[in-house]
């Protein structure tokens, strides 16, 4: 394997923003954001909207997140036509 090609593969905790989850895990992802862990270390921080704490299909219930306004984003786009005057 070539050497200096590929990304650091260090601890990271990962949050889900909509249920308050946290878990540290191992990722190659890059982040500025950090956050102190139970154990007393900073790792860097990787904020989600969705995971398994807050999925439909792995808690069962059915909620609508839309943080980014992508709902009104598609309706301005496709929506109904403004109606004119006749």
């Amino acid at each position: 394997m070539k050497a200096d090609i590929h990304p650091a593969y260090r601890d990271v905790v990962f949050h889900d923003v909509t249920s308050d989850f946290k878990i540290l895990t191992r990722s190659t992802m890059s982040t500025k954001d950090t956050i102190k862990w139970e154990d007393g270390n900073d790792y860097p921080l990787v904020k989600v909207e969705i995971s398994s704490a807050s999925h439909p299909f792995y808690t069962g219930k059915h909620k609508v997140i839309d943080t980014s306004g992508r709902i009104d984003k598609f309706q301005k786009r496709f929506g109904k036509p403004a109606p004119t005057a006749a």
